[in-house]
Formats: structure tokens, sequence, C-alpha cells
């Protein structure tokens, strides 16, 4: 926090070193690099598809590839609008000194401004994946970044988390979550409980499953002692309204992290934050990509001191497992330096820009989180399409959206929406202006299970796997309301 350009500096450095006498360091000239600048100069931006040749000889047990010596962990990460998923490797370095480094830091921090905490007293709760053989190679395990964590927990922290390690590696959630329900109710530890993790969504779940079992009115019935919810993943703003409800408490923090499958990158360090600090002696070596740069022929990179507090970047990531000027998908934007701290923007191919309105998830994360508290409303999960000019009518944003609790008056609430989106977001207020361009959004309520059913049937079901919120095609808005056998709200529509 004090000496960030030096620390990332000394740590650029220590994995340049590291990895000098990999199949990759030799191929890109490892030895001869001196400084970003040369790393630039002779290390091309990669993405999954270049990597995964690498990656997939490592999972068959090849050493010395992209990190020095054998992997055998490998998160899975599915990502949101691939269908294929991605295997992330993690190197013994990278799951100590980064993963379980970064869940440290999250709870020293907690402790700093929380110093008679009763965490460690009590009992916390994990929500994680699973785990699996791969076929190919059996000593290759793969899954869950969290499954992976939970596998390998040090043993002295062994005794704070419930429920069992083979109940959180459990691969159906269903039975999952009630095993999870059955211990979290039991007599000797709900009254222990003190912490939880996870992502919004299952958490719901989780919670409703527990109030339906034990008949109690909300979460803090059951665990008196409840202190905080560590959360990441997805954005907590769309579910905060619903989480209140379960935890009526203004004495219960809500602390977001930003762990994903390739590293522990920030994690919040106040109550109240908005935004995160960005980790950096945690093994993760940082670059910035602007976004005038994303569609470039030759995109250049900014390194951490020349980065703009306000500006939206595209991470760009190597690190202690072998990832080299990786680009991982997500969007940043700085709030302040010195320390550096960030909020997350959304994904660089989740964006909704049809007609120019350049609209990110953190705008319509931002918008339903105001409306939602507007209307008492309580939105499990939404996607957002466009609908398309055609034949001389205007074009507009179509909605479909899970409610955990439903506003009384929909038509209400989307000119509510309209309205809050156009706050945050100026060029969709330009296009809106009058109607002249664009008309009010529309908001395609379905029935609960919706989701869940559709991710099912795209084979993305579980933990690790988000919704795609935003996107500039229909796909995914007509495989829901297939899959709800509902219609489009508007017949201004193409595929």
């Amino acid at each position: 926090m004090q000496k960030p350009e030096k620390v990332q500096a000394q740590l650029f450095e220590r994995l340049i070193y590291a990895a000098r006498n990999t199949e990759w360091g030799n191929i890109h000239d490892f030895r001869n690099i001196r400084n970003p600048k040369d790393f630039q100069a002779q290390v091309p931006l990669q993405e999954y598809e270049t990597l995964f040749p690498f990656i997939d000889r490592m999972m068959r047990g090849e050493a010395n590839v992209l990190w020095p010596g054998k992997i055998s962990f490998f998160s899975k990460s599915s990502g949101t609008t691939n269908d294929k998923s991605k295997f992330i490797p993690v190197s013994p370095e990278n799951l100590r000194k980064c993963h379980i480094r970064g869940t440290w830091d999250t709870m020293n921090l907690f402790y700093v401004e929380h110093p008679k905490s009763q965490i460690f007293a009590g009992k916390n709760f994990l929500m994680s994946g699973s785990v699996n053989e791969f076929s190919p190679h059996k000593s290759t395990i793969f899954g869950d970044v969290s499954a992976l964590m939970i596998k390998n927990m040090p043993y002295v922290a062994r005794p704070f988390f419930e429920p069992s390690i083979d109940i959180c590696l459990l691969p159906e959630w269903e039975e999952k979550i009630m095993k999870m329900a059955d211990v979290a109710t039991r007599a000797d530890i709900a009254p222990k409980v003190t912490m939880i993790g996870g992502v919004p969504t299952w958490i719901l779940v989780f919670f409703r499953h527990i109030l339906e079992k034990t008949g109690k009115d909300n979460m803090l019935e059951v665990w008196p002692a409840f202190e905080a919810y560590i959360h990441g993943g997805v954005s907590l703003l769309p579910y905060k309204e619903e989480l209140k409800r379960y935890l009526p408490s203004e004495k219960v923090s809500y602390r977001q992290v930003y762990n994903a499958s390739e590293g522990y990158f920030g994690t919040q360090v106040h109550d109240g934050d908005d935004d995160m600090l960005l980790l950096l002696d945690n093994g993760v070596y940082y670059e910035f990509l602007p976004r005038s740069e994303w569609n470039a022929e030759k995109p250049r990179t900014v390194q951490l001191n020349e980065t703009e507090i306000g500006e939206t970047y595209a991470l760009v990531i190597s690190t202690n497992s072998g990832l080299w000027r990786y680009q991982i998908g997500d969007t940043i934007q700085f709030t302040k330096k010195h320390p550096y701290k960030f909020k997350i923007m959304g994904r660089t191919k989740q964006q909704l820009n049809v007609f120019g309105e350049e609209i990110m998830v953190d705008n319509t994360d931002c918008a339903i989180a105001k409306t939602c508290r507007e209307f008492r409303a309580g939105v499990r999960e939404y996607t957002v399409g466009p609908v398309f000019m055609n034949k001389g009518k205007k074009g507009g944003h179509e909605w479909v959206m899970e409610f955990e609790q439903a506003p009384i008056n929909i038509a209400a609430f989307e000119k509510a929406l309209d309205l809050n989106l156009q706050e945050v977001n100026t060029d969709y207020e330009a296009k809106r202006y009058r109607n002249m361009a664009l008309n009010n959004l529309k908001i395609n309520v379905v029935p609960t299970g919706t989701f869940d059913r559709w991710m099912r049937l795209r084979g993305k079901y579980g933990n690790q796997n988000k919704v795609p919120r935003l996107a500039n095609h229909r796909h995914f808005i007509n495989e829901i309301l297939k899959s709800s056998n509902r219609q489009p709200v508007s017949s201004n529509v193409k595929t």
C-alpha cells in the first residue's frame, strides 16, 4: 500500500527470473528481459486460445512448460459467453502465495477494522464447487478455484470452517445445499456461525432453504452470532436489498473480494467501501489495456503508474502459475492511487453497444440496485440484449428478469429503471433523449427457476458459472424466453 510501484517492479523481476529456464522462457528469451519494455517487446498479449496448447500439455503431466516444475491443480473457469471451459494452471506458489494469501489479507484487513471480532472464535461457512480427476492424466486435478482452496486448506484453518470438506466438494448442488443446511441448523453449530463466503445467487438459495427448514423469519434468528458475509464473483448491488431482508442488522459486514480462477486480485478495505484494494504482492504482475486499445492491431498496455482514475482498463496479468501477458477479459476503473483502489466494471466481451450507448455491467447493476431500493424489490438474475431497429421502428433494450421479490407495478419499475440507467450512463441518456433514438427499456419477467434451468441446459450450472448480463445479440434472451415458454415483449426482433 505504501510503495506499490516498487513492489510490482520487484515482483516482475522475480517472475521473469523464476521462469527463465522454462520452455516459454526459452521461446521468449526471458534471460534477456531487463524491464517491462523488453517484456512487452518480446511477449505478445495472450488469450486463452494461444496458451491452451501449453496448458493442455501441462495437464497431461509435462513439466517446465509455462512455469517451473509440474503443476497438478487447474482451476476450471467457464466464463459467461464462451461455451468451452477454460483450465487455468494453479502452481503451488500460486495457491499458497496468491489465493490463500489473499484470503488471509482479507481477514487481516477485517480484523484491523473490527479488532473485537469473534469470527475465528466461531464457525465459518464456505460455499464452493467440486473437484475432478483429469481422465487422460489421473494425477491432475481440476475444479472451481474455491474447491481447490478448500481441498488444500491449511490444517491450522480447518477447525474454524464448516461443513466438512467432503460436503463442501460434493458435485451436486441440491445435495450439497441440503447437507450444508443440515449442518448449519444443528444445535451445536448454529449459535456459533459468524461468517459465510460465496456467490450471492447461491447464498440466497442457501438462506431460503434454511428458513424453510427452521420456520424462522430471518437468518439472524438462526445464526445470532453472525458478523460478516464475504462475497465475490458477481456484483452484490442487485442482491443487496434482498440480503438485508435475510440479514436485518446494520452490524453485519459485507466484504467484497476479487478472487478469480487466475488469481486473488483485490479485497475491500473498509465497511461501506464500494471499491477494493489491488493486491500487488500476491504473485501477479499487472498491465492495463486502455479501452482505446482494445481493438487495436498492436495494442499497447500501460503500467501501474501510468493509469488514470476513472479510465476503463482491461486487465492483463502475468502470474506465478505461468500465465504471461494474459488477457482475462475483466475490466476495471481505478478510484484512488496510493493505495491503488479500483472497481470491477464488467467484461470486455460483455457490454451493450449496439446503438453507441456503451453500457457496462457496472451501469446495469447500479441502476437495478437503486430501482430495487425504490420499489422494495429484489432481483435474483437478469440479462439484457438489444431490440434492433427494424422497418422504421426504434430500437431499445430488452431485459429478462427473475425476481426474489417482484415489484407490485412492473410498468413503473421499468420506467424507473430506465431513468436510473440514464443517470449512470450519459451515452444511454443521450440516445434516450425524448425517445428520439431508443424506446424505453422493456422487462420480461420469468418464473423462479428459469435461469437455473437455462444454465443447466447450457451445462453451466454451479458456483463458478455466471449468467451473462449483457450481449450485443439476442441469443441468450431468446434461449431463456424459449425455456420459460415466454415470447419477447417486442415484436421488433431479429436474432
